[in-house]
């Protein structure tokens, strides 16, 4: 009874405070300042973005970093150097690991398999799509499109590994939207918003009306209930192709990611919004937000530049999640006449402030297998939604082109499949020690009282300190008086001898030392709740929480 009622108000007292942190943040003049301590610039989004350079851009809030970080709302990874003021620890960038099962998704029915423009068939792939688990059915949802070019489908899963195609239609397809109809079938983009209080907004979706002889109105927007679909809403504005969109909800701000191919090698602008229907400056509001550059590793066979070809984002714990599709040659009429796919690869971004993006590894994290008779040969593509939490795991739904169909045929886009590949929770980024180091947080302030880490340290050790501003030792946290960790989990409570949680420190300014041997750290939280839920964001949801945000911890899995 102790630990129902102790969680309950951990629940509530989390929630108002994430809620004071996230929904009304602070203003200071005329600029923002988010809960973890950036103050955005007054002149916001930046328009100081040189498109032409090939420097990577700049990361302001890494340059300078805010005197104080909260740390009350989700997990804190190590993807850069925000959280660290000292530390003799290895940074070590993870990729992730295709499920060896794949693929998940392959095209069986009559219209994915049907043949399409340049004789292209055998096709289901997400482009953008989206995949999320919808808690009011207790399933996962993938929307994709079947067949090159063709309608909206749903797939839906238990698992993520196991996929049916429920019947949707008098006969028995599982067509959200039939090919043609609103223009569905062209560059679908969308996304599952658990937070909208309309159920006819539940699903929102952005097209991309290729019909249209037009550049110029050609994008439009819809929203839905799962069965009945609006008007679309058309976007007055002359965008390119394959543009999609996302919500950040540390900012509670709608987010278009646009793709600009106008000039030079294909990037991204960025639009946003209060509402996603209504609030947008489609003409004047976009400004141009991020591109490859010279760090970008070209193909060592096609040479070609690297291009920004798309950018999905999601918020997971207490960061913005950027999936970056790398497009690396060759060109179309190239790969056309070679009859195989194109090669685009999805790499990573990280940002705390929703549009300034580092990516600290420049290798694919999803790579194509570049091998003739793979699934995934070439053409790989990542989904709205970016990611998904299940247990200890995080899963990636990405689409491969093999070039091949079922009957021998070879085209640039035939022969799509959908597959899954897996990443330790937190696991992007490890903090290591091959034998012993330490790591120094910033100043620190958070309203729970419960520490916890993800670690992998079983043939080693973690410990733990709390230091005031001043780098002193705080009584009761001493090192020597923390409980050894020597286990590999990714929730694991620190305790000391007498002090059992971080009690009394709340709103503190206080600094957390770690000295690890022999081991990978992850991430590591304060939270109010004993089973160590962070509060913090699930990408495209999880198994059993009822929204997009950890609040339960261990009792998940």
């Amino acid at each position: 009874m102790y630990y129902k009622i102790t969680f309950s108000l951990s629940v509530l007292f989390c929630f108002i405070s994430f809620q004071l942190a996230c929904g009304q943040q602070q203003v200071a003049g005329k600029s923002e300042v988010l809960y973890n301590g950036i103050q955005l610039p007054e002149i916001w989004p930046p328009r100081n973005i040189d498109p032409t350079s090939n420097e990577p851009i700049v990361v302001p809030y890494l340059a300078e970093k805010p005197k104080v970080i909260d740390i009350s709302v989700g997990r804190q990874l190590f993807v850069d150097d925000f959280l660290i003021e000292r530390s003799t620890l290895k940074k070590v960038y993870h990729k992730a690991k295709k499920w060896e099962g794949n693929p998940v998704l392959l095209p069986s029915t009559l219209w994915e398999k049907e043949q399409s423009l340049g004789g292209n068939r055998d096709v289901v792939y997400l482009g953008h799509g989206g995949v999320f688990y919808d808690p009011s059915e207790d399933l996962y949802k993938m929307f994709y499109t079947a067949g090159w070019r063709g309608g909206l489908a749903l797939a839906t899963s238990k698992d993520l590994l196991n996929w049916d195609k429920p019947a949707l239609q008098s006969d028995g397809s599982n067509l959200l939207l039939p090919k043609g109809r609103y223009n569905a079938g062209e560059d679908n983009a969308l996304w599952l918003d658990l937070n909208t209080k309309d159920p006819k907004q539940k699903i929102k979706m952005l097209t991309d009306r290729r019909t249209n002889d037009s550049l110029s109105g050609r994008h439009s927007l819809l929203i839905s209930d799962g069965k009945t679909w609006s008007q679309s809403i058309q976007v007055n504005a002359n965008y390119g192709d394959y543009s999609s969109f996302f919500y950040n909800p540390f900012r509670s701000k709608w987010v278009f990611s646009i793709k600009k191919s106008d000039e030079g090698p294909r990037s991204r602008m960025y639009l946003e919004s209060d509402e996603f229907l209504d609030g947008w400056d489609w003409k004047h509001g976009s400004v141009f937000w991020t591109r490859t550059d010279k760090l970008d590793i070209p193909d060592l066979v096609i040479r070609d530049i690297p291009q920004l070809y798309s950018l999905n984002a999601v918020a997971y714990e207490s960061i913005m999640l950027g999936e970056f599709y790398l497009h690396l040659g060759p060109k179309n009429e190239i790969a056309n006449a070679n009859k195989e796919p194109k090669i685009t690869e999805l790499g990573l971004g990280f940002s705390r402030d929703g549009f300034h993006w580092l990516r600290p590894s420049r290798e694919a994290f999803i790579e194509a297998a570049r091998k003739e008779g793979a699934w995934d040969k070439g053409y790989i593509h990542g989904a709205t939604g970016v990611c998904l939490v299940k247990a200890d795991s995080l899963y990636f739904p990405y689409t491969g082109y093999s070039g091949l169909a079922s009957d021998g045929f070879r085209g640039m886009y035939t022969g799509a499949s959908i597959g899954m590949a897996t990443l330790r929770r937190d696991g992007f980024v490890s903090l290591k020690a091959e034998q012993i180091g330490e790591i120094v947080t910033m100043p620190l302030q958070f309203t729970g009282k419960y520490l916890f880490v993800n670690v992998n340290c079983p043939g080693g050790s973690l410990r733990a300190e709390i230091l005031d501003n001043n780098d002193k030792i705080i009584p009761g946290y001493e090192l020597q008086d923390c409980l050894i960790v020597k286990s590999n989990k990714t929730l694991h409570r620190i305790e000391w001898k007498n002090k059992k949680d971080l009690r009394g420190l709340q709103q503190k300014r206080i600094k957390i030392r770690f000295v690890l041997e022999k081991g990978d750290l992850y991430s590591f939280w304060v939270t109010p709740d004993i089973y160590g839920a962070s509060y913090g964001y699930l990408g495209g949801g999880s198994g059993g929480i009822n929204g997009v945000i950890d609040t339960k911890g261990l009792l998940n899995y």
